[in-house]
């Protein structure tokens, strides 16, 4: 396989398409090295519009999501980033590049060590990686400028939007299947929040996020 060259359909056939149009965002999908925080078995499907599946029955995001919410997450230098779901550590690649400082929390072991792993080996020293269940935050670290969900949950808690810095964005996939979509909610004053929808998309659920019923009566 050409990498380049694969790397670089993926960006102009899947993502740009996807208004991903930021160019740091692009260029920045062109120097982070997709394959390598893909499992070996599955590295053929680097650069391919699919999810890809990691240990723990869990799977990285398509790569036109991740794009699309990094797009919106609008990071700046002097940020300070929570991610909730590390995977294999991409996201949290991608956020360290243009973040002051990121913690990424992962409820799985296996999955924490291989994103720990990943992330080192490609010398990125701003991220940390905590196992953890981030369904409530980390209150004790907050605020965060940026809290990115890495999958989708039925709502988001209150708790997450709390620890959110005057002017912070919080970025999730919400909802149930077959209807999800991403959001970005801002927070404007100390109870005040805008939400805005970006798009529809379908994505695997955080773990640890409270469900609705599924009761009627």
């Amino acid at each position: 396989m050409n990498l380049e060259l694969a790397r670089f359909n993926m960006i102009e056939q899947q993502i740009r398409p996807w208004n991903v149009l930021d160019p740091a965002v692009l260029s920045l999908l062109a120097v982070v090295r997709r394959e390598d925080f893909v499992p070996s078995a599955y590295r053929a499907l680097a650069f391919v519009d699919t999810e890809v599946p990691l240990p723990e029955g869990q799977c990285m995001l398509a790569p036109k999501v991740e794009a699309r919410l990094l797009q919106e997450a609008g990071v700046q230098r002097h940020e300070r980033v929570l991610e909730v779901g590390a995977g294999s550590g991409f996201m949290a690649a991608l956020l360290a590049h243009r973040a002051r400082s990121v913690l990424s929390v992962e409820v799985h072991p296996a999955l924490a060590t291989l994103a720990a792993g990943n992330l080192q080996r490609a010398g990125i020293a701003n991220c940390k990686v905590r196992v953890y269940d981030g369904a409530r935050g980390l209150p004790a670290e907050a605020p965060f400028d940026v809290i990115m969900l890495s999958g989708s949950v039925s709502a988001v808690p209150q708790t997450l939007l709390d620890q959110l810095a005057p002017e912070g964005r919080l970025i999730a996939i919400v909802g149930d299947e077959p209807v999800m979509r991403a959001v970005r909610v801002q927070r404007l004053a100390a109870a005040s929040f805008e939400t805005r929808e970006l798009f529809d998309t379908v994505a695997q659920r955080l773990r640890g996020f409270d469900e609705p019923s599924r009761f009627r009566f």
